[in-house]
């Protein structure tokens, strides 16, 4: 109980006293989260800053997108409403989305791994609106850390109804200090990777860099997934970023992925 107390009171000053993840298993699991050339143009959605995304130009046929974290930015979705997609927008924080359009459906809820007042699972979400859908959809979630429980309880098959999924991982930086969320954030990662390749990363530069045993972890990095079968061939992405890749916060230091993160 001591032991508790006395880690309690360090992590609340910001200090971390559990071992470290081995370097071979972190490097493992970069080398997993490497971006592969899918042989699709990637294009950009959004604005220029936060909430703009790279995705594969691969949206043709998509009539719907789910986006759970809508907070004060609307670009992404309000640019994929004038392609004729409408968007299913979701966030507890906020009355309304930041901008109105009669393609935007709201609700005013949170997303995780169960259903209360003012929680829902995707799955829930889905069949909410689309119940018997069973055609190419586009998710973009940004719900601040709660995106590994999502991921959790999402089923294969949903996860396979998503072309392209765009999801901004958040605390990334416990991949080097703490095991639980290692084994936590690798088996959301692979259960993705079950039927998606990654198309894209590019790191948040809002929260920095950690670096541990010598290996530089972003705090927070957006990845972009495209299903398998859409893809003919693939081959590692040799430099990042991306031409159309912009800084989410323009006032602080670009972030630069290490070599290990590719090639």
């Amino acid at each position: 109980m001591l032991k508790a107390h006395i880690r309690n009171a360090f992590l609340s000053h910001g200090i971390n006293i559990t071992r470290c993840v081995e370097t071979a298993k972190v490097l493992e699991l970069a080398h997993k989260l490497r971006p592969l050339d899918c042989g699709i143009e990637l294009i950009r959605i959004g604005g220029d800053g936060d909430g703009g995304y790279l995705l594969p130009n691969d949206i043709e046929g998509i009539d719907y997108c789910f986006s759970p974290g809508v907070a004060d930015v609307a670009d992404f979705e309000l640019q994929l409403v004038s392609k004729g997609i409408t968007c299913f927008l979701a966030d507890g924080s906020v009355d309304a989305p930041p901008i109105g359009h009669n393609m935007f459906v709201f609700d005013k809820t949170f997303l995780g791994n169960r259903n209360t007042n003012d929680l829902m699972t995707l799955q829930t979400w889905k069949d909410h609106y689309l119940p018997n859908n069973d055609h190419d959809l586009l998710l973009q979630m940004d719900i601040e850390g709660c995106e590994y429980e999502v991921i959790l309880n999402m089923s294969d098959e949903l996860i396979r109804q998503f072309r392209i999924i765009i999801i901004e991982f958040h605390h990334l930086d416990l991949l080097l200090t703490n095991h639980f969320a290692f084994d936590i954030y690798e088996s959301c990662f692979e259960k993705l990777l079950n039927y998606h390749y990654i198309a894209h990363i590019h790191p948040n530069n809002c929260c920095g860099v950690v670096t541990s045993n010598g290996i530089e972890m972003p705090r927070t990095m957006e990845f972009t997934f495209i299903r398998k079968d859409r893809v003919c061939s693939v081959q590692p992405v040799s430099a990042l970023p991306h031409p159309l890749d912009r800084d989410n916060v323009p006032s602080k230091p670009p972030i630069i992925l290490p070599q290990y993160w590719m090639i």
